[in-house]
């Protein structure tokens, strides 16, 4: 029997461990590949991320309308006050309108039905009025109203005349009693045309049956300190 000799013999023996080493390698290598594999398996599932719960946003409540802002007043409408208040202070009550500060006086004060004669009884309510005017610079007019009723005397032949003689009569007594300047005043005769409520009425043409003394605008350069 033929025999190998030893030096063959060693190296046969020892040929192939190499191969054992590769394959520990690359069995090494598989699994390393799975468990990455695996590891990207995993990653991929769902990740549930609780959110806490976000509140509704809240509509910005409305802010409160600021109340418009009235314009300071001007020197006319202080003037005008100052008027008013001069004459409340002496028991009178105007209205202030746009043609300036107004005193309605009824007939049934100044004058007896269907005359221009002022009453004594009034000359104390013409005092405090003319008390204030002769204080200020403002022109003053005297308007004369009647009702629809017709005049029943020789004296007027219509109310235009009975309105105009009893503006008349009371500038009279305005200038020689109380010394105001006959340049500041004028007479004005609407007779029965501005009514102030209906002639169907006894309470309304009574109404109607007056005397308007109105203290119109005037352009001052600082308010009148007479008054206070």
């Amino acid at each position: 029997m033929r025999r190998t000799p030893k030096y063959f013999a060693s190296e046969d023996r020892h040929r192939d461990r190499w191969v054992f080493s590769y394959t520990d390698v690359v069995t090494v290598l598989l699994v390393l590949f799975i468990a990455v594999a695996a590891r990207a398996v995993q990653d991929r599932k769902p990740v549930t991320v609780a959110t806490a719960a976000v509140p509704a946003a809240k509509a910005p409540e409305p802010k409160p309308e600021e109340p418009p802002k009235s314009a300071p007043p001007d020197d006319r409408q202080i003037a005008r006050l100052r008027i008013q208040d001069a004459l409340e202070r002496r028991g009178i009550k105007p209205i202030i309108e746009a043609r300036g500060v107004v005193i309605s006086l009824p007939q049934t004060i100044l004058f007896h039905s269907g005359e221009n004669h002022i009453s004594p009884d009034a000359v104390p309510v013409i005092q405090q009025i003319a008390e204030v005017i002769r204080d200020i610079p403002n022109k003053v007019n005297l308007i004369g109203h009647a009702d629809a009723v017709p005049v029943h005397n020789r004296r007027f032949a219509d109310n235009w005349e009975l309105s105009a003689a009893r503006g008349l009569q009371l500038l009279q007594v305005l200038t020689t009693r109380f010394g105001i300047e006959e340049s500041r005043l004028a007479v004005v005769s609407y007779g029965s045309q501005e009514p102030r409520r209906s002639n169907d009425t006894a309470d309304g043409r009574a109404e109607n049956r007056r005397v308007e003394i109105v203290i119109v605008d005037e352009p001052l350069d600082k308010p009148d300190e007479s008054l206070q």
